[in-house]
């Protein structure tokens, strides 16, 4: 016994001497603030705006496997128009809609790739502003695709236009990429890249939509974050089945399909299912965010996470749903079908899902979990589509270092993090090609912009475009 008590002094005196070499630590470490805010452009705003809300105002939906050519030759004329110049100086190659257009430079030894899609998501329910407007009001260009992404689309255009009308030649060519399938992950942008393969191409940098500034990116961190984003996660569509003889309804069997599936879920929803783990791009962002956080105990936990990973691992679902989805492979069940009939037992009953893979557990040991497990539940595991998780990005390498800098001189004042995409994005595709392929849209996301994204009234803020241009335009005239 009177060793126990001997271990617990020892191991409660190195607690102690532990949280107090992460108080110490907090306390050497000054708080910070971010302090970017858009510089006033009133006539190169308008401009800006007009411009996007044209391209706004040409629907781009896409639907999968489904190529609306008219559509998006709608779309192309209306770039020909508002990029006259890019049209006329620049090699363009057109695949199924998708658009490479290549800027030759004085040399090619680190090609630059600015990169995002003209494609949208359907526009559904009532909106404040019909949803392919793009009216000009209270400061914001509406409509879908306003923030997702032609924004970025108009910005590295009229960066290239802007140039070009200045007689401008970029010291490494330059590949303007846009692909019209993004939204359904389908092969557009891969058939660009195949096409850059076919012409030895290798990326120095990629730049693609993903991260952007976010507007208090968490609860407790106020201000505008840079927050890049290094890799993104797998993704697959799921259905599982669940049969029977079916039968009348009045004599109900027992162990439905329905009453299986409904298992099946209250189980994955209510124990864990896969392994939480927190990365070290995780890691350096909440060490990046810790100074800015609003109270002093935020800035011990996070900027102390060689002490208090477990904690967060723990505390981050509770934090918010977007930190809790770095952290492990999440499952979300979406769709659902049973009988035809209310008073029909149904033979057979299916479930949909959409999973998001992290790469500690990638998509065939995620894969492996949930379909173990649904037949436990006497449940058939189809996969339908599935992608593993992208590489990371060396934030280490010096077209990573290039990029912070560039963020850095344009926008004076914002703090840059890294961060995982939870989400998908074309950018994946030209992993094969490219090390360095950050998801970062140079535009300002306030909670109504994030908000809006898939959803109703989609806008951007217009002060924030031609912040978006510049960027762009030191991105290709600094790449030396």
């Amino acid at each position: 016994m009177k060793i126990f008590w001997m271990i617990l002094a020892i191991a409660v005196s190195v607690l102690l001497l532990l949280l107090l070499a992460a108080l110490i630590h907090t306390l050497c470490t000054p708080p910070k603030k971010t302090s970017y805010e858009p510089h006033p452009e009133a006539d190169r705003e308008k401009m800006c705006a007009e411009k996007l809300s044209a391209m706004v105002q040409v629907d781009t939906t896409s639907y999968p496997d489904t190529y609306e050519k008219e559509k998006f030759a709608k779309f192309h004329e209306t770039l020909e128009k508002l990029f006259p110049l890019v049209h006329q100086k620049l090699e363009k190659t057109e695949i199924d809609g998708n658009l490479l257009f290549y800027w030759k430079g004085k040399q090619s030894t680190h090609p630059l790739v600015l990169m995002s899609h003209q494609d949208v998501v359907p526009a559904e329910g009532a909106w404040s502003h019909a949803p392919f407007s793009g009216d000009l009001a209270d400061g914001k260009v509406w409509g879908r695709g306003a923030s997702d992404t032609k924004c970025s689309v108009m910005g590295f255009f009229e960066a290239a236009e802007e140039l070009l009308a200045q007689g401008y030649v970029p010291e490494n060519d330059v590949y303007l990429s846009s692909s019209c399938t993004e939204e359904w992950a389908g092969d557009g942008c891969g058939k660009l890249v195949a096409e850059l393969k076919k012409r030895k191409v290798h990326p120095y940098l990629v730049c693609d939509e993903g991260g952007g500034i976010i507007t208090d990116p968490m609860n407790g961190i106020p201000g505008n974050f840079a927050m890049v984003g290094l890799f993104e996660k797998g993704k697959a569509d799921v259905k599982f089945t669940a049969e029977s003889n079916g039968g009348h309804a009045s004599t109900p069997s027992k162990n439905s399909p329905l009453a299986r599936i409904a298992a099946f879920v209250n189980e994955v929803e209510t124990r864990p299912v896969f392994r939480s783990e927190m990365s070290k791009e995780v890691e350096r962002m909440f060490n990046t965010l810790a100074p800015y956080a609003s109270s002093f105990g935020l800035r011990y936990i996070f900027g102390n996470t060689w002490l208090f990973k477990p904690l967060l691992v723990k505390l981050m679902p509770s934090i918010s749903a977007q930190a809790g989805a770095m952290l492990k492979t999440t499952i979300a069940f979406t769709k659902a079908s049973g009988s035809d009939a209310y008073n029909v037992m149904p033979q057979e009953a299916t479930l949909g899902a959409n999973m998001r893979f992290i790469p500690h557990q990638g998509m065939k040991e995620s894969i492996d979990i949930i379909t173990k497990l649904a037949a436990e539940h006497d449940l058939k595991t189809e996969v339908l589509y599935a992608t593993d998780a992208s590489h990371s990005v060396d934030i280490e390498s010096d077209a990573f270092q290039f990029f912070t800098k560039m963020i850095d001189q344009t926008f004076p004042g914002v703090a840059v993090s890294p961060y995982v995409m939870t989400g998908a994005t074309d950018a994946r595709n030209y992993q094969d090609i490219c090390d360095t392929v950050v998801r970062f849209a140079p535009v300002i996301y306030g909670p109504e912009q994030m908000k809006g994204m898939h959803g109703l009234n989609e806008n951007i803020e217009t002060n924030c475009l031609p912040g978006c241009v510049e960027f762009y335009k030191n991105l290709i005239q600094d790449l030396k």
